[in-house]
């Protein structure tokens, strides 16, 4: 059984997610990022980064929410959420991963924390993360007018629940995600599943719904 250290609404989101969806069995601990417990040494001794999310997978301790999103869509490959390795879609499945991971979550974490950066220049950080988002939702809406409804086509990927995730993040921008017209469609598809029901349920969450 998975262990997930999470909490609600983080980066751990998409992971959970996909947990529901493969339907496999799983507990969740909470980890109370206000009272900084993903700074503690217990968690630490897990995850140095001290961030979450981190899976624990038959003892093992794994962190990066993309790199575990790709790995749980691969160990339950008979789910359909990953093309294998020789399927045709493979490549664009991983560009898209690495994609969202490099050109999205970064700037984005940078938007909510500008510290990160420099405290002092918390604006020109925010400024700067806004308009680097702002360029990748406008590439993305354009590939998918042209090649959707989902990233790769007809075929529903693991990254478009990671992409769902990092819409929902850019809810509070001066211009959110789901204001690009077939993004807003691709958003409202994941929204309509069952199993983002069953995760805004256990998460407490009722933003973005």
């Amino acid at each position: 059984m998975y262990s997930l250290y999470y909490s609600p609404g983080a980066a751990s989101l998409v992971v959970h997610w996909l947990l529901i969806e493969l339907g496999v069995p799983h507990e969740l601990r909470l980890v109370d990022t206000q009272a900084k417990q993903q700074k503690s040494a217990e968690y630490l001794a897990l995850n140095p980064n001290g961030v979450v999310p981190t899976l624990i997978d038959g003892g093992t301790p794994l962190y990066e929410a993309a790199a575990l999103v790709l790995h749980l869509a691969d160990r339950h490959a008979d789910a359909g959420f990953a093309p294998q390795p020789g399927d045709a879609q493979r490549g664009a499945y991983l560009q898209w991963m690495l994609n969202l991971a490099n050109t999205l979550q970064s700037p984005l974490r940078l938007w909510w924390y500008p510290q990160d950066i420099d405290e002092s220049l918390a604006d020109a950080v925010r400024d700067g993360a806004r308009r680097k988002i702002e360029a990748t939702w406008d590439r993305l809406d354009a590939h998918l007018a042209a090649n959707g409804p989902y990233l790769l086509g007809e075929r529903l990927s693991a990254a478009d629940f990671y992409l769902a995730m990092l819409m929902r993040w850019t809810r509070s921008m001066p211009r959110p995600g789901h204001e690009w017209p077939h993004l807003a469609a691709l958003a409202q598809r994941m929204k309509a599943r069952p199993s983002f029901r069953t995760l805004y349920e256990r998460e407490g969450l009722t933003e973005w719904a």
